[in-house]
C-alpha cells in the first residue's frame, strides 16, 4: 500500500481519465466543459500530490519505478504546460465554426492518458517500466495529433507520426531486448553493475545502447531522428503542438537524462559520442531548415529541434552540473514555447480562421503591438539573447559543458546558436518593419492574454528566479547521483 503512494500521480491521472470518460460516454460532447474543468483539477490534484511519498519516496516494486527529486521536477513542469494546453482549447476549436471541428470530449481524457505515461517515463528505473510509460504516452498521443478528423493535415499528421513511431518504438524495443540479451537485466541499477563490471563496453552491450538511444532520440525530435516533427507540429491542432513541443518534450529529454546518468552512467565515454553528435546536428539542422520556412508552426518545429540540440550540450556533460543543466534548461524553454504557441493562437483573420503564415505577420507592430511585443520577447529569447531568460538557459548548458572539458562542442553551439538567431529575428523583422498586411481579429480571450503576460514577465524578469530555480534543478539533479 505504501509503495502504491509513490505512484499516486499517475493513479489519480489514471483514474480520474476513466471516471471521465465514462462521463463523456453517458453525457456527449455537452459534458466536455465539465470535462475540461476537470482534467485540469485532476492535473492540479496530481502536482500536490508530489508533495508527499510520491515526491521523493524513493524506489518501489522491486527497482521498477522510482519517486525522487527529479522525478517531481519532471511531473512540475509536464503537469503545468499540460494543463495550459487543455485550458487553451475551447477557443482554438470553438471559434466560429469556421474550418475547425468542435471540441470533443475525448480531448482532455486523451490528454490525462498521455500525461499518466509520461510520468511512468520520468520515474521508470526499469527499461519494461520506460516502455510501457511511452507507449502509454505514444498512443494517445497519436489519436490527439489527428483529433480533427476532416482535416486533411492533422489526418496525415497523426498517421505519419503513427508509423514514424511505430518504426521508432520497434528500434527502441529491439535495443531493450539487446540490453537484457547482453547485460542479465533490465533494471537500471542492474544494466549500470554490468557495464561497469568490465574494462570496456562489449560489442554486444555498445549495439544494445545505441539503438536505445536511437529510440529515445526520437522521442525528442533529435538530429537524424527528427523527420516527423515539421509535418506533425504542422498537420496537429495548434493545442496538441503546444503539448508535443513543452510536456512531451520534456518527458522524453528527462527519460533520456536518467537512462543516461543512472543505467548508462559507467559507460558515459560511449554514449557521450552519440550524444554530441545529436547535439551538433540537431543545432545546426533546426538552425538552417528554419531559415527557409513560411508557415509559423513548422519554424517551431525546427526551433524545438534547435533548443533540444542545446538542451543535450548540457547532457553530453555526464556530471551532476549537466543534468541540473538540462532541467534548468527545460524550465526556461517550455515557458519560452508556449509562449510563443500562445502568440500563435491569437493569429486569426477578421472572420475568425486560423493563420499560420509568417507573411501574416507582417506590420503586426501597428496592428496589435501587445502582441507583437510579447512574440518579439519570446522571438529574443529563444534566440539566446541577453537580458532575456533564454541566454541564461544556453549559459548553464554551455558551462556545465566546458567544467566537463567539452570546450570545443561549447564554441561550436555557441557559433551554431548565431545561425538559429536570424530566423527568429526574422519573424520580429517581419513583425515592426514590413508593411502590414490583412488585419487580425482583436484579442477576445482574457485567459490568452492573461498568459501570454505572465510568461512574458517570467522570461524578461526570470533572473530574480536563478536561486530558487538553481536550487530546485541542483537537487533534482542530486538525486541520480
Amino acid at each position: 500500500m505504501n509503495q502504491l503512494l509513490f505512484t499516486l500521480p499517475e493513479l489519480i491521472l489514471s483514474i480520474g481519465a476513466i471516471v471521465l470518460m465514462l462521463v463523456a460516454a453517458w453525457r456527449g460532447d455537452e459534458a466536455t466543459p465539465a470535462i475540461s474543468i476537470g482534467a485540469v483539477a485532476l492535473l492540479a490534484a496530481a502536482g500536490f500530490a508530489l508533495l508527499g511519498p510520491a515526491g521523493d519516496g524513493g524506489t518501489a516494486f522491486n527497482g521498477l519505478y522510482r519517486a525522487d527529486a527529479f522525478g517531481a521536477f519532471a511531473k512540475i513542469l509536464i503537469y503545468a504546460t499540460t494543463a495550459v494546453c487543455i485550458i487553451v482549447a475551447p477557443r482554438f476549436f470553438g471559434g466560429n465554426g469556421v474550418a475547425h471541428e468542435r471540441l470533443r470530449a475525448e480531448y482532455p481524457v486523451l490528454i490525462l492518458l498521455a500525461t499518466a505515461g509520461a510520468g511512468m517515463m520520468v520515474s521508470a528505473t526499469d527499461l519494461l517500466t520506460l516502455y510501457i510509460g511511452l507507449e502509454l504516452q505514444s498512443l494517445a498521443s497519436y489519436v490527439l495529433a489527428s483529433f480533427m478528423r476532416r482535416d486533411t493535415r492533422s489526418a496525415e499528421a497523426g498517421l505519419k507520426y503513427f508509423v514514424l513511431g511505430a518504426l521508432a518504438s520497434g528500434i527502441l524495443l529491439y535495443g531493450i531486448s539487446l540490453v537484457y540479451g547482453f547485460t542479465g537485466t533490465t533494471g537500471y541499477e542492474g544494466i549500470a553493475r554490468a557495464f561497469g563490471a568490465g574494462s570496456m563496453t562489449t560489442t554486444g552491450q555498445l549495439f544494445g545502447l545505441v539503438f536505445v538511444f536511437a529510440g529515445i532520440a526520437f522521442k525528442i525530435a533529435a538530429v537524424p531522428f527528427h523527420m516527423w516533427t515539421p509535418d506533425v507540429y504542422e498537420g496537429a491542432p495548434t493545442p496538441v503542438t503546444m503539448l508535443f513541443a513543452t510536456a512531451q518534450k520534456v518527458a522524453a529529454v528527462a527519460l533520456l537524462v536518467r537512462v543516461s546518468m543512472v543505467a548508462m552512467g559507467s559507460a558515459t565515454g560511449d554514449w557521450r559520442q552519440i550524444v554530441i553528435f545529436a547535439s551538433l546536428a540537431s543545432i545546426i539542422l533546426g538552425a538552417v531548415g528554419a531559415i527557409g520556412q513560411t508557415n509559423i508552426k513548422r519554424l517551431l518545429a525546427y526551433s524545438s529541434i534547435n533548443n533540444v540540440g542545446f538542451a543535450l550540450v548540457g547532457l553530453a556533460a555526464g556530471t551532476r552540473e549537466g543534468a541540473s543543466a538540462v532541467l534548468t534548461y527545460m524550465a526556461i524553454y517550455v515557458v519560452m514555447t508556449l509562449g510563443s504557441f500562445l502568440c500563435v493562437l491569437q493569429m486569426r483573420d477578421t472572420n475568425g480562421n486560423h493563420v499560420e503564415s509568417i507573411a501574416s505577420l507582417s506590420g503586426l507592430s501597428q496592428r496589435r503591438k501587445g502582441l507583437a511585443a510579447a512574440l518579439a520577447i519570446f522571438m529574443f529569447s529563444l534566440a539566446g539573447i541577453p537580458p532575456l531568460f533564454g541566454f541564461w538557459a544556453k549559459f548553464v548548458v554551455f558551462d556545465a559543458a566546458v567544467a566537463a572539458g567539452l570546450t570545443p562542442l561549447a564554441a561550436v553551439g555557441i557559433a551554431s546558436s548565431v545561425i538559429g538567431a536570424f530566423y527568429y529575428l526574422k519573424i520580429i523583422k517581419t513583425m515592426y518593419f514590413d508593411p502590414p498586411a490583412t488585419d487580425f481579429a482583436p484579442a477576445a480571450s482574457r485567459i490568452e492574454n492573461g498568459l501570454i503576460a505572465v510568461f512574458a514577465a517570467f522570461i524578461v524578469l526570470g533572473y530574480l528566479a536563478i536561486p530558487w530555480l538553481g536550487a530546485w534543478s541542483n537537487a533534482a539533479a542530486g538525486a541520480l547521483f
